[in-house]
């Protein structure tokens, strides 16, 4: 099967191109290498998914040296040109798009970033699928899109009309506009609504990110909301697991359109959370309670019951455990 992976470069793309070119995937990753968040760590999964940084330009194709089946290419998927030429050489059997603006907060600070990538660029994908007979259209969701749902576990066949950010708004949008494809053009697309990912090669802006960084240089973590907060945290392996079941799952034998959550199926009192992380790095936090950020919500947790059933996935790691592999890496990766 060859595959497109959009955001490559990124957290989860790094860690799907790793465990795809395992297996039976020739594989094509593509990534616009955006400054939202340190450029260097996006070079350094490269680098260790065997991209020479020194030869990347735009829009040229370069061999992994490390995974047989792998080969990155700078572009960004607001490019429709580009894009276009890229889908009719290639012509991929499957799209995992995975490419996009991320955050909450910084939604707030810069929308057009989130409309041009989020929106824009999602139609240059679902029409790239379209006209060049994609047989499956795998995509990052959200578990922003719940909003201020007060349902709790959120489920798939919750309503998503309630976003309490941008960012959560384009992603709902993104699901409309597949559905749509779906519909109209026959395009095989599974929605994936990710919950709070963490893990080694994480992004900077996550608070787990945050939290152990400033506690290793002696510095305050800001907690907001006064910690009344609660999140489901999923880590990276068992995102990467259900993602690749979402992916090998048969399209024809599924319905055109499909939603799944991929989450934990369990909360955790941020409190909490900043104490796994204190045992983990056995140094205790200095902490500066804070208001509600806007954008943020008080809860989430997944429903996973039809991604259980469906794609028989469950999550497996437990939250020390994975928050041990991450600090394990921050420390080797920061020296």
């Amino acid at each position: 099967m060859k595959i497109l992976i959009t955001g490559a470069a990124g957290f989860i793309g790094f860690h799907l191109v790793k465990k795809l070119a395992a297996s039976n995937f020739t594989i094509t990753g593509l990534d616009n290498i955006n400054d939202y968040y340190d450029v260097n760590l996006k070079y350094a999964r490269l680098k260790q998914s065997g991209i020479e940084v020194s030869e990347i330009q735009y829009n040229k194709k370069i061999k992994s040296s490390l995974l047989q089946a792998y080969s990155f290419i700078k572009m960004d998927i607001c490019d429709e040109e580009a894009l276009n030429k890229l889908f009719n050489e290639e012509q991929f059997d499957c799209i995992c798009n995975l490419a996009a603006q991320a955050g909450v907060r910084y939604s707030m600070e810069n929308p057009k970033a989130y409309i041009n990538s989020n929106i824009s660029g999602f139609l240059n994908i679902l029409e790239a699928c379209k006209n060049n007979n994609i047989k499956h259209l795998v995509f990052a969701s959200s578990s922003s899109v719940y909003g201020i749902n007060e349902k709790i576990p959120f489920s798939i066949n919750d309503k998503i009309n309630k976003p309490a950010s941008l960012y959560a708004a384009t992603k709902a949008s993104n699901e409309l506009m597949a559905h749509v494809y779906s519909h109209l053009y026959n395009i095989p697309a599974t929605s994936l609504r990710y919950f709070t990912v963490y893990g080694p090669w994480g992004r900077p802006d996550m608070a787990y990110y945050k939290f152990t960084k400033a506690i290793l240089e002696n510095q305050p973590i800001e907690v907001y909301n006064n910690a009344d907060l609660q999140r489901d945290f999923t880590y990276i392996d068992d995102v990467i697991e259900g993602t690749t079941l979402a992916i090998e799952k048969v399209p024809q034998n599924s319905p055109p359109f499909a939603v799944y959550n991929i989450g934990n199926n369990k909360t955790i009192q941020i409190n909490n959370f900043i104490e796994s992380i204190e045992k983990t790095l056995n140094k205790k936090a200095k902490k500066t309670y804070l208001g509600m950020q806007m954008g943020d919500v008080p809860i989430t947790e997944a429903d996973i019951d039809d991604t259980k059933h469906e794609l028989d996935w469950e999550p497996k790691t437990n939250l020390n455990e994975g928050l041990k592999q991450f600090a394990d890496w921050y420390i080797e990766y920061v020296g």
